[in-house]
């Protein structure tokens, strides 16, 4: 299994451990790393995030990933944070923030009428048209979410979740995939999940 090459992009945030942990955990070999050789040489990416857009963004900046992950051929996964990246913006309060533009969508706050935001804990997902990346996972799987952002449901959404109205909870577009939830924090499912990624 080693002979994938697996990398998680050097982000800056505070779950790029507990992402390169879960992928241990399957017995695969990983590094981290934002060395534009080490990135574009890798077999698989992952884009891991948790704060705020503009943050992120302002750390890819100075980090020099923006163009990197532009240029990325291969299978990316953002999650949590890094797939709200993946779409064209990102409201936060007044402002819009601009993200990568890898997925046609907007991330904006969500609307859960009485539900509390953030939308924290276990939640199920509903794959569309039985995506690989949920392949073996057994039908109303719970994952761990923690978000008050999400995308709307609409041609990239390759699984919904339910929280007051329906959002996107996984999304692809071309080489980038994305997952609003927390797979490294979500158990069986979870790491099923990153297993199906790592071996599409």
């Amino acid at each position: 299994m080693s002979d994938v090459k697996i990398v998680i992009i050097d982000t800056g945030c505070a779950n790029v451990s507990s992402v390169r942990f879960a992928i241990e955990r399957l017995g695969y070999d990983v590094t981290i790393s934002r060395d534009p050789d080490v990135v574009l040489a890798a077999d698989k990416l992952f884009l891991p995030g948790v704060g705020t857009a503009s943050e992120a963004m302002k750390n890819l900046e100075e980090r020099d990933l923006i163009s990197l992950v532009r240029e990325v051929k291969q299978p990316l996964l953002g999650i949590c944070l890094g797939m709200q990246l993946l779409g064209k913006s990102s409201q936060e309060g007044k402002e819009q923030v601009n993200c990568l533009g890898h997925v046609d969508a907007d991330t904006s706050l969500m609307e859960t009428g009485e539900l509390p935001l953030p939308h924290m804990g276990w939640n199920t997902v509903t794959p569309v048209n039985n995506h690989p990346l949920f392949k073996d996972i057994p039908e109303n799987s719970h994952f761990y979410f923690v978000h008050s952002y999400a995308m709307p449901v609409g041609d990239y959404t390759v699984g919904q979740c339910d929280y007051g109205k329906p959002f996107t909870a996984a999304v692809q577009s071309g080489n980038y995939y994305g997952v609003q939830f927390h797979p490294e924090r979500s158990s069986k499912a979870g790491a099923q999940l990153i297993k199906n990624f790592l071996e599409m």
